[in-house]
């Protein structure tokens, strides 16, 4: 059992007595070094900084201290304000399981940051950029939110104006606070285009009021059937309407994993982990540029970390992917390849499989003979000049086939 406690500024002093009685009596105490210098020396206690890097170095360290065995109270962890918050009690979770850690919370630098703000949490996204890209942030940019950004160090501030004034939002108010809560506190307030310090004080996160005129308006929002435009492509792209139906047979769901076959230039699975918090994707495409392309659209939409892209034929990737929960076929369809996903679709899953030739269509028919569902036809007609007056111009037909994976 390990107990996790989370710590302020105002160091040990501040700790209500059963977190100091924790932190005072632990046989071994970790924490990163800043975490440590904040509690006095107590007898016979070992003091651990965590190791660097932390993910390679802290199961050989739990399993020197054989942390996931020892009775409560002995080995005690150090963490910024709420360990659940970009911290190490998500980290240990992961690795020992909930029932080995418990979570002692004080005060986070986010709350702190919007009490200073005045923004309650209802108005509030938490965006975390410790250890992560700053193009995180960009799937959370709209006029009028408001952002409290976490940051890796003093850097990342300028990073951001500059990333905010790139993409239209220069006008976007950015308040960086650091050592929120001691005696070092302070603060900075500018616009994204007029952000002058390269660097700030460590310890810092940004809150930002967004505002500007946005690069790419048309792809701004959460609904899905984004612009062809809005993504990088080379016409294997599924259009924007069928694309939005898609999305809707698919129903993306929070912390829901979706594979992408034939992913083309990754919309589908882009918007997908843009529609649900926790939302991943397998991008799969046998194509390299195309898969590189996927990449690029992911960064640019700020989901990188969400979408994995797997270079390699559909049917051969399957096996190394972890389980889905849909599955959208935007080409490369066999009747093998849905045989295969269906097997490892989980029950209640969602299959999507679009075809825009006779022979794939007949492909179509067969499974939903087989496995029923939905049969959809869509067609889509543009208003396009003719001469000196408009006209309609068909799109090619998109056959849809959408089924769900019974219960067992």
């Amino acid at each position: 059992m390990i107990d996790v406690v989370g710590i302020g500024e105002g160091g040990e002093a501040e700790l209500s007595p059963r977190s100091r009685a924790l932190v005072m009596g632990a046989r071994t105490l970790l924490g990163g070094r800043r975490h440590l210098k904040l509690v006095p020396a107590a007898p016979g206690q070992t003091r651990r900084p965590w190791p660097s890097p932390l993910r390679e170095g802290l199961g050989p360290l739990l399993a020197e201290l054989d942390a996931a065995s020892s009775p409560a109270g002995e080995v005690v962890a150090l963490a910024s304000g709420d360990p659940l918050l970009s911290g190490i009690g998500t980290t240990l979770i992961e690795v020992l399981g909930a029932d080995a850690v418990r979570i002692h919370p004080v005060v986070s630098s986010e709350t702190l940051a919007r009490a200073r703000m005045g923004w309650s949490a209802e108005q509030a996204t938490v965006v975390t950029l410790v250890g992560r890209s700053p193009d995180g942030v960009r799937r959370h940019l709209a006029s009028g939110a408001r952002l409290v950004v976490l940051c890796s160090d003093g850097s990342t501030p300028a990073v951001l104006a500059r990333l905010l004034t790139e993409q239209g939002w220069g006008a976007s108010r950015m308040t960086a606070w650091w050592h929120l809560d001691g005696p070092a506190e302070g603060s900075l307030t500018a616009s994204a285009a007029h952000w002058s310090v390269e660097r700030t004080a460590d310890l810092v996160l940004v809150c930002v009021q967004v505002s500007g005129t946005p690069a790419t308006p048309a792809a701004i929002g959460p609904a899905p059937g984004r612009p062809e435009s809005s993504f990088d492509h080379d016409g294997q792209i599924s259009k924007r309407d069928v694309r939005a139906s898609a999305l809707a047979q698919l129903r993306p769901t929070p912390g829901g994993h979706l594979w992408d076959l034939g992913a083309g230039s990754g919309a589908v699975g882009i918007e997908w982990a843009l529609a649900a918090p926790g939302a991943s994707v397998s991008a799969v495409e046998h194509n390299v540029a195309r898969a590189e392309r996927i990449r690029s659209n992911a960064r640019q939409f700020g989901v990188a970390a969400e979408v994995t892209v797997v270079e390699s034929a559909s049917l051969d990737a399957l096996a190394g992917l972890p389980d889905p929960d849909a599955v959208f076929v935007g080409g490369g369809l066999t009747p093998a390849l849905i045989d295969a996903v269906r097997s490892r679709l989980r029950p209640g899953g969602r299959l999507v499989a679009h075809a825009v030739t006779l022979s794939t269509e007949a492909l179509l028919v067969g499974a939903h003979e087989r496995f029923g569902g939905e049969l959809t036809r869509i067609s889509v007609e543009h208003a396009t000049s003719l001469g000196a007056h408009l006209s309609w111009t068909p799109a090619r037909a998109v056959v849809q086939w959408s089924s769900t994976k019974g219960m067992p």
